[in-house]
Protein backbone atom coordinates (compact mmCIF):
# COMPACT_ATOMS: atom_id res chain seq x y z
CA UNK A 1 0.00 0.00 0.00
CA UNK A 2 1.51 3.66 -1.33
CA UNK A 3 2.46 5.88 1.39
CA UNK A 4 0.87 9.19 1.76
CA UNK A 5 2.35 12.40 1.65
CA UNK A 6 2.08 16.29 2.65
CA UNK A 7 3.64 17.65 -0.37
CA UNK A 8 3.24 21.25 -0.04
CA UNK A 9 2.21 23.91 2.52
CA UNK A 10 0.71 27.69 2.01
CA UNK A 11 0.48 30.89 4.41
CA UNK A 12 -1.75 33.67 3.86
CA UNK A 13 -1.13 36.27 6.39
CA UNK A 14 -3.61 39.08 6.70
CA UNK A 15 -2.78 42.60 5.38
CA UNK A 16 -3.33 44.24 9.09
CA UNK A 17 -1.17 43.69 12.50
CA UNK A 18 -1.52 45.08 15.96
CA UNK A 19 0.89 45.32 18.18
CA UNK A 20 0.49 44.79 22.21
CA UNK A 21 1.15 48.26 22.82
CA UNK A 22 -1.81 49.26 20.22
CA UNK A 23 -3.90 46.93 21.68
CA UNK A 24 -3.24 47.94 25.67
CA UNK A 25 -3.40 51.32 25.00
CA UNK A 26 -7.12 50.91 23.37
CA UNK A 27 -8.25 48.57 26.01
CA UNK A 28 -7.29 51.01 28.64
CA UNK A 29 -8.78 54.19 27.02
CA UNK A 30 -11.82 51.42 27.93
CA UNK A 31 -10.79 51.06 30.97
CA UNK A 32 -10.86 54.31 32.07
CA UNK A 33 -13.50 55.66 30.24
CA UNK A 34 -15.92 52.73 31.61
CA UNK A 35 -14.37 53.49 35.57
CA UNK A 36 -15.60 56.94 35.45
CA UNK A 37 -18.93 56.67 33.73
CA UNK A 38 -19.50 54.13 36.63
CA UNK A 39 -17.90 55.53 40.03
CA UNK A 40 -20.85 55.82 41.53
CA UNK A 41 -21.83 51.98 41.37
CA UNK A 42 -18.14 51.36 41.81
CA UNK A 43 -17.99 52.72 44.81
CA UNK A 44 -21.39 51.21 45.72
CA UNK A 45 -20.36 48.15 45.31
CA UNK A 46 -22.99 47.28 42.57
CA UNK A 47 -20.21 47.13 39.64
CA UNK A 48 -17.33 46.19 38.93
CA UNK A 49 -14.37 48.16 38.61
CA UNK A 50 -12.19 46.94 35.35
CA UNK A 51 -8.56 45.70 35.45
CA UNK A 52 -5.83 47.90 33.81
CA UNK A 53 -3.44 45.54 31.77
CA UNK A 54 0.01 46.13 30.01
CA UNK A 55 2.21 44.70 26.97
CA UNK A 56 4.00 43.56 29.83
CA UNK A 57 1.41 41.49 31.53
CA UNK A 58 0.24 39.89 27.83
CA UNK A 59 3.79 38.91 26.87
CA UNK A 60 4.42 37.64 30.13
CA UNK A 61 1.10 35.72 30.18
CA UNK A 62 1.13 34.45 26.70
CA UNK A 63 4.73 35.10 24.66
CA UNK A 64 2.65 37.30 22.55
CA UNK A 65 4.02 40.24 20.99
CA UNK A 66 1.51 40.86 17.97
CA UNK A 67 -1.04 39.37 15.69
CA UNK A 68 -2.44 39.70 11.98
CA UNK A 69 -6.20 40.45 11.49
CA UNK A 70 -8.14 40.50 8.03
CA UNK A 71 -10.28 43.90 9.34
CA UNK A 72 -8.17 46.42 11.83
CA UNK A 73 -10.35 49.63 11.19
CA UNK A 74 -12.93 49.18 14.88
CA UNK A 75 -10.99 47.00 16.34
CA UNK A 76 -8.95 49.60 18.62
CA UNK A 77 -12.02 52.45 18.96
CA UNK A 78 -13.01 51.93 22.42
CA UNK A 79 -16.25 53.36 21.76
CA UNK A 80 -17.08 50.19 19.78
CA UNK A 81 -14.54 47.29 19.92
CA UNK A 82 -14.70 44.97 17.25
CA UNK A 83 -13.88 44.86 13.97
CA UNK A 84 -15.82 46.73 10.66
CA UNK A 85 -16.85 44.29 8.05
CA UNK A 86 -19.56 43.59 5.73
CA UNK A 87 -22.02 40.45 6.92
CA UNK A 88 -21.97 37.36 4.74
CA UNK A 89 -24.37 37.44 1.92
CA UNK A 90 -24.78 35.62 -1.44
CA UNK A 91 -22.59 39.15 -3.39
CA UNK A 92 -19.57 38.62 -0.61
CA UNK A 93 -16.82 36.09 -0.85
CA UNK A 94 -16.76 35.58 2.69
CA UNK A 95 -13.01 36.07 4.49
CA UNK A 96 -12.62 32.39 5.29
CA UNK A 97 -12.90 31.68 1.20
CA UNK A 98 -10.54 34.50 0.55
CA UNK A 99 -7.87 33.87 2.80
CA UNK A 100 -8.44 30.10 1.83
CA UNK A 101 -7.95 30.34 -1.63
CA UNK A 102 -4.50 32.44 -1.21
CA UNK A 103 -3.32 29.49 1.05
CA UNK A 104 -4.33 26.61 -1.43
CA UNK A 105 -2.83 28.46 -4.37
CA UNK A 106 0.42 28.59 -2.17
CA UNK A 107 0.57 25.09 -1.26
CA UNK A 108 -0.75 24.01 -4.85
CA UNK A 109 2.32 25.96 -6.37
CA UNK A 110 4.84 24.21 -3.82
CA UNK A 111 3.31 20.62 -4.36
CA UNK A 112 3.82 21.28 -8.22
CA UNK A 113 -0.61 20.24 -8.61
CA UNK A 114 -2.92 21.54 -10.66
CA UNK A 115 -7.09 21.76 -10.14
CA UNK A 116 -6.84 18.46 -12.26
CA UNK A 117 -4.75 16.27 -9.69
CA UNK A 118 -7.01 17.54 -6.97
CA UNK A 119 -10.39 16.03 -6.22
CA UNK A 120 -10.76 16.34 -2.60
CA UNK A 121 -11.12 19.43 -1.13
CA UNK A 122 -11.31 19.50 3.40
CA UNK A 123 -11.65 22.95 4.71
CA UNK A 124 -11.22 23.20 8.72
CA UNK A 125 -11.96 26.02 10.74
CA UNK A 126 -12.58 26.66 14.05
CA UNK A 127 -15.50 29.30 12.97
CA UNK A 128 -17.92 28.60 10.38
CA UNK A 129 -18.20 32.39 8.72
CA UNK A 130 -21.49 30.48 7.42
CA UNK A 131 -23.47 27.24 8.15
CA UNK A 132 -24.31 26.70 4.05
CA UNK A 133 -24.13 26.18 1.43
CA UNK A 134 -20.28 25.17 2.08
CA UNK A 135 -17.51 27.38 2.03
CA UNK A 136 -15.31 24.01 1.36
CA UNK A 137 -17.25 23.83 -2.06
CA UNK A 138 -17.06 27.67 -2.60
CA UNK A 139 -13.38 27.20 -2.88
CA UNK A 140 -13.55 23.68 -4.66
CA UNK A 141 -15.57 25.68 -7.59
CA UNK A 142 -13.12 28.92 -7.50
CA UNK A 143 -9.98 26.89 -7.63
CA UNK A 144 -11.75 24.84 -10.23
CA UNK A 145 -11.78 21.32 -9.31
CA UNK A 146 -13.92 18.37 -9.39
CA UNK A 147 -14.47 15.72 -6.91
CA UNK A 148 -16.30 16.52 -3.36
CA UNK A 149 -15.32 18.69 -0.80
CA UNK A 150 -16.65 19.12 2.75
CA UNK A 151 -16.59 21.67 5.78
CA UNK A 152 -15.34 20.41 9.29
CA UNK A 153 -14.19 21.87 12.67
CA UNK A 154 -13.62 20.40 15.96
CA UNK A 155 -11.96 23.54 17.40
CA UNK A 156 -8.13 23.90 17.69
CA UNK A 157 -7.55 20.37 16.46
CA UNK A 158 -9.59 20.97 13.58
CA UNK A 159 -6.65 21.49 10.84
CA UNK A 160 -4.25 18.01 12.06
CA UNK A 161 -8.24 16.54 12.35
CA UNK A 162 -8.54 17.63 8.50
CA UNK A 163 -4.90 16.94 7.78
CA UNK A 164 -6.35 13.39 9.10
CA UNK A 165 -9.09 12.81 7.54
CA UNK A 166 -7.13 13.54 3.77
CA UNK A 167 -4.86 11.40 4.70
CA UNK A 168 -7.46 8.36 5.49
CA UNK A 169 -9.24 9.43 1.60
CA UNK A 170 -5.99 9.09 -0.34
CA UNK A 171 -4.82 6.32 2.01
CA UNK A 172 -8.04 4.06 0.99
CA UNK A 173 -8.43 5.68 -2.44
CA UNK A 174 -11.32 7.91 -1.93
CA UNK A 175 -9.61 10.69 -3.24
CA UNK A 176 -6.34 10.40 -5.32
CA UNK A 177 -5.11 13.96 -4.17
CA UNK A 178 -6.44 15.96 -1.37
CA UNK A 179 -6.02 19.97 -0.85
CA UNK A 180 -6.69 20.66 3.21
CA UNK A 181 -7.31 24.59 3.57
CA UNK A 182 -7.23 26.50 7.50
CA UNK A 183 -8.80 29.77 7.23
CA UNK A 184 -8.65 31.32 10.99
CA UNK A 185 -10.78 34.28 11.08
CA UNK A 186 -10.85 34.57 14.92
CA UNK A 187 -10.90 38.49 15.68
CA UNK A 188 -14.13 39.37 15.57
CA UNK A 189 -14.79 35.72 18.35
CA UNK A 190 -12.49 38.66 20.69
CA UNK A 191 -13.79 40.16 23.45
CA UNK A 192 -11.97 42.82 23.40
CA UNK A 193 -13.44 44.09 26.37
CA UNK A 194 -11.92 41.64 28.24
CA UNK A 195 -8.68 41.86 30.01
CA UNK A 196 -8.20 38.10 30.21
CA UNK A 197 -8.82 37.43 26.63
CA UNK A 198 -8.52 40.35 24.18
CA UNK A 199 -5.01 39.97 23.13
CA UNK A 200 -5.39 36.30 22.52
CA UNK A 201 -6.25 35.89 18.75
CA UNK A 202 -4.79 36.67 14.84
CA UNK A 203 -6.44 35.89 11.85
CA UNK A 204 -4.28 33.41 9.59
CA UNK A 205 -5.14 30.57 7.25
CA UNK A 206 -2.88 27.52 6.16
CA UNK A 207 -2.70 25.12 3.42
CA UNK A 208 -1.34 21.82 2.40
CA UNK A 209 -1.54 19.10 0.05
CA UNK A 210 -1.60 15.71 1.17
CA UNK A 211 -1.01 12.63 -1.99
CA UNK A 212 0.44 9.37 -2.39
CA UNK A 213 3.88 9.26 -2.60
CA UNK A 214 3.92 7.61 -6.07
CA UNK A 215 2.76 11.13 -7.44
CA UNK A 216 4.63 13.47 -5.72
CA UNK A 217 7.28 16.07 -6.98
CA UNK A 218 7.79 17.77 -4.65
CA UNK A 219 10.93 18.36 -3.04
CA UNK A 220 9.77 19.48 0.42
CA UNK A 221 7.95 16.32 1.36
CA UNK A 222 7.20 14.80 4.10
CA UNK A 223 5.86 10.98 4.34
CA UNK A 224 2.96 10.73 7.06
CA UNK A 225 4.21 7.97 9.09
CA UNK A 226 1.30 7.84 11.83
CA UNK A 227 -1.74 9.41 12.69
CA UNK A 228 -3.18 9.70 16.00
CA UNK A 229 -6.34 11.12 17.32
CA UNK A 230 -7.71 11.68 20.93
CA UNK A 231 -10.66 13.96 22.42
CA UNK A 232 -12.16 13.51 26.36
CA UNK A 233 -14.60 16.39 26.81
CA UNK A 234 -14.48 19.23 28.74
CA UNK A 235 -16.70 23.18 28.88
CA UNK A 236 -12.96 25.16 30.28
CA UNK A 237 -12.91 26.38 26.44
CA UNK A 238 -15.83 27.37 25.22
CA UNK A 239 -18.30 29.36 22.59
CA UNK A 240 -22.02 28.86 23.37
CA UNK A 241 -23.24 31.62 20.06
CA UNK A 242 -24.92 29.90 17.79
CA UNK A 243 -28.37 30.12 15.26
CA UNK A 244 -30.70 29.88 17.75
CA UNK A 245 -30.00 32.54 19.64
CA UNK A 246 -32.59 35.15 18.06
CA UNK A 247 -34.84 33.21 19.96
CA UNK A 248 -33.76 33.98 23.22
CA UNK A 249 -34.17 36.98 24.78
CA UNK A 250 -31.54 38.75 27.20
CA UNK A 251 -28.53 36.67 26.44
CA UNK A 252 -25.86 37.27 28.11
CA UNK A 253 -23.51 40.16 25.95
CA UNK A 254 -20.41 37.63 25.95
CA UNK A 255 -22.25 34.87 24.95
CA UNK A 256 -20.83 35.04 21.13
CA UNK A 257 -17.05 35.06 22.35
CA UNK A 258 -14.23 32.87 23.26
CA UNK A 259 -14.07 32.01 27.04
CA UNK A 260 -12.06 30.18 28.84
CA UNK A 261 -11.10 28.70 32.24
CA UNK A 262 -7.13 29.02 31.69
CA UNK A 263 -5.66 27.46 35.28
CA UNK A 264 -7.43 24.33 34.90
CA UNK A 265 -6.80 24.47 30.92
CA UNK A 266 -3.06 24.10 31.99
CA UNK A 267 -3.49 21.75 34.69
CA UNK A 268 -5.85 19.61 32.82
CA UNK A 269 -4.92 19.79 29.22
CA UNK A 270 -0.98 19.41 29.08
CA UNK A 271 -0.75 16.12 31.20
CA UNK A 272 -3.60 15.03 28.52
CA UNK A 273 -1.44 15.95 25.47
CA UNK A 274 2.01 14.84 26.75
CA UNK A 275 0.70 11.44 27.33
CA UNK A 276 -0.86 11.36 24.47
CA UNK A 277 2.05 12.24 22.49
CA UNK A 278 4.50 9.42 24.88
CA UNK A 279 2.12 6.91 23.65
CA UNK A 280 2.85 7.68 19.77
CA UNK A 281 6.33 7.48 20.33
CA UNK A 282 6.36 4.14 21.89
CA UNK A 283 3.37 2.66 19.35
CA UNK A 284 6.23 3.72 16.75
CA UNK A 285 9.08 2.47 18.42
CA UNK A 286 10.89 6.02 19.17
CA UNK A 287 11.65 8.28 21.49
CA UNK A 288 11.28 12.60 21.51
CA UNK A 289 14.89 12.42 20.98
CA UNK A 290 13.83 11.11 17.54
CA UNK A 291 12.25 13.89 16.28
CA UNK A 292 14.65 16.47 14.95
CA UNK A 293 11.37 19.18 15.32
CA UNK A 294 8.12 19.48 17.06
CA UNK A 295 5.84 21.83 15.28
CA UNK A 296 3.47 22.05 18.43
CA UNK A 297 0.05 24.43 18.48
CA UNK A 298 0.88 27.89 19.57
CA UNK A 299 -1.70 28.92 21.97
CA UNK A 300 0.45 29.94 24.64
CA UNK A 301 4.51 29.83 25.41
CA UNK A 302 4.49 28.12 28.97
CA UNK A 303 2.44 25.64 27.84
CA UNK A 304 4.58 24.66 24.50
CA UNK A 305 7.76 24.92 26.41
CA UNK A 306 6.24 22.70 29.08
CA UNK A 307 4.99 19.84 26.82
CA UNK A 308 8.46 20.35 25.03
CA UNK A 309 10.09 20.12 28.52
CA UNK A 310 8.12 17.50 29.71
CA UNK A 311 9.15 15.16 26.34
CA UNK A 312 13.16 16.05 25.85
CA UNK A 313 13.33 15.76 29.62
CA UNK A 314 15.46 19.05 29.23
CA UNK A 315 14.87 22.16 27.78
CA UNK A 316 13.93 22.55 23.98
CA UNK A 317 16.20 24.16 21.59
CA UNK A 318 14.51 27.23 19.56
CA UNK A 319 14.92 24.29 16.25
CA UNK A 320 13.39 21.49 18.35
CA UNK A 321 10.43 23.63 19.59
CA UNK A 322 9.66 26.60 17.53
CA UNK A 323 7.64 29.08 18.00
CA UNK A 324 5.53 31.26 15.88
CA UNK A 325 2.83 32.95 18.15
CA UNK A 326 4.82 35.93 19.39
CA UNK A 327 4.32 36.98 15.67
CA UNK A 328 1.00 35.70 14.74
CA UNK A 329 -0.46 35.34 18.44
CA UNK A 330 -3.10 32.06 18.74
CA UNK A 331 -4.32 31.34 15.59
CA UNK A 332 -6.90 28.84 16.34
CA UNK A 333 -6.00 25.70 14.98
CA UNK A 334 -3.58 27.02 11.99
CA UNK A 335 -0.88 27.34 14.39
CA UNK A 336 1.32 24.00 14.40
CA UNK A 337 1.02 24.20 10.76
CA UNK A 338 2.24 28.05 10.48
CA UNK A 339 5.30 26.25 12.54
CA UNK A 340 5.88 23.89 10.09
CA UNK A 341 5.62 25.78 7.29
CA UNK A 342 7.67 28.44 8.40
CA UNK A 343 10.10 25.51 9.73
CA UNK A 344 10.12 22.84 8.09
CA UNK A 345 13.53 23.66 6.01
CA UNK A 346 16.93 21.79 6.84
CA UNK A 347 15.71 17.91 6.76
CA UNK A 348 17.85 15.60 5.89
CA UNK A 349 16.21 12.57 4.20
CA UNK A 350 14.42 10.44 6.53
CA UNK A 351 14.82 12.63 9.56
CA UNK A 352 11.55 13.14 11.73
CA UNK A 353 8.90 15.84 12.76
CA UNK A 354 5.91 15.69 14.51
CA UNK A 355 3.08 18.34 13.52
CA UNK A 356 0.61 18.56 17.07
CA UNK A 357 -2.36 20.63 17.63
CA UNK A 358 -4.43 20.56 20.90
CA UNK A 359 -7.27 22.93 22.28
CA UNK A 360 -11.15 23.17 23.09
CA UNK A 361 -12.82 19.51 23.43
CA UNK A 362 -10.73 18.67 24.54
CA UNK A 363 -9.02 17.75 21.51
CA UNK A 364 -5.35 16.83 20.85
CA UNK A 365 -4.39 15.62 16.87
CA UNK A 366 -0.97 14.59 15.51
CA UNK A 367 1.36 13.38 12.55
CA UNK A 368 4.24 11.85 12.91
CA UNK A 369 6.67 12.99 9.91
CA UNK A 370 9.49 12.01 7.95
CA UNK A 371 11.70 14.02 4.94
CA UNK A 372 11.84 11.66 2.18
Amino acid sequence: MSHIVISGSGLFIPPYTISNDELIASYNAYVEKFNAENTAAIEAGEVEALPSSSSAFVEKASGIKSRYVMHKEGMLDIERMSPIFEPASDDKELETVTMSLDAARQAMEQAGKTAEDIDLVIMGTTNHQRPYPSAAVEVQKKLGIKGFAYDMGIACSTMTFAMINAYMAVKTGASKCALVVNPEFASPQLNLRSRDSHFIFGDVATAVIIEPEETCTSKVAFRIIDTKQATDFSDNIRCDGNYTDHNFDDLPSDRPFFKQNGRKVFKELLPLVTKFISEQLVENKMEASDLKRMWLHQANLTMNMFAAKKLLGREPSPEEAPIVLDEFANTASSGSLIAFHRHKDGFNIGEKGLICSFGAGYSVGSLLVEKI
